[in-house]
């Protein structure tokens, strides 16, 4: 597979003191699901908003690179019209437009004919959406909003669909609708970088996998190696635990091997 983003020994730093990334470096593949996993404070939101452009001057070293261009620096609105679309964690609507209208601002600027095939694509993969058409957005379910969210970012037709916690605050149904529909636009040819704290739901649909903590890239490998990897099971699948010592008195946990 191609590599269609490229990130090598970046450092991000907030107030140009506080370092969030260090010497961060990983690649995504052209087609592919890749899922960065980690707890709260990893750095897993800076560095979708670095590599978005969305944090000025940053990063302040390494290289970002996207279908062999230098996107590191560039003014968010450039990476974006590269084929880069990032949803937020707070989704990112217009909550006082409809949902007709946050899909017709996702066309903006769009000239082209495959418009009316990219909107028929986002009815079927989310078909609510049409039913709900000239509702409020802030007045949608936690779950219609994220796939709406989903879907106005596929109006862009997206080289790289980034996600930022698209299960975050949903109930396990929904969250698991919403992963189908992600496998079902990466069936359809479209790349996704995802950021997640619930390894299982990710990994389930991921090709390829990065553990991230305080910053740092810290165990990669494909979604089957991260599973079956004892410390990943203990620590983000909730799988095994604290151990009896042989001795029946003191509980222990067995430090990992990053």
């Amino acid at each position: 597979m191609e590599t269609l983003l490229k990130i090598a020994n970046i450092e991000t730093l907030y107030y140009d003191r506080i370092y969030a990334l260090h010497g961060l470096s990983l690649e995504v593949k052209a087609g592919e699901i890749f899922a960065v996993l980690g707890p709260n404070g990893a750095g897993k939101t800076t560095l979708l908003k670095t590599i978005a452009g969305l944090l000025k001057d940053q990063p302040k070293k390494g290289a970002i690179h996207f279908m062999g261009k230098r996107i590191h620096r560039l003014a968010p609105e450039r990476v974006a019209r590269l084929g880069i679309v990032y949803v937020p964690e707070d989704r990112g609507l217009f909550r006082e437009l409809s949902v007709k209208e946050n899909l017709d601002l996702g066309c903006w600027g769009r000239s082209d004919s495959g418009i009316t095939d990219d909107v028929e694509f986002i009815y079927q993969l989310f078909p609510i959406l049409k039913n709900r058409a000239y509702q409020q957005a802030e007045t949608l379910s936690g779950g219609e909003q994220q796939m709406l969210a989903m879907a106005r970012a596929m109006l862009r037709r997206p080289k790289l669909l980034m996600l930022d916690e698209p299960s975050l605050g949903l109930a396990p149904r929904v969250g698991r609708e919403v992963y189908e529909a992600l496998s079902k636009i990466s069936q359809a040819g479209t790349t996704i970088l995802l950021v997640e704290q619930n390894a299982k739901m990710a990994l389930r649909i991921a090709n390829f996998g990065y553990i991230m903590e305080s910053g740092r890239i810290v165990l990669e490998g494909t979604a089957q190696e991260l599973q079956e990897n004892q410390d990943v099971q203990e620590l983000y699948l909730g799988v095994g635990g604290d151990t009896v010592s042989p001795k029946g008195w003191r509980l222990y946990k067995k430090r990992r091997t990053w």
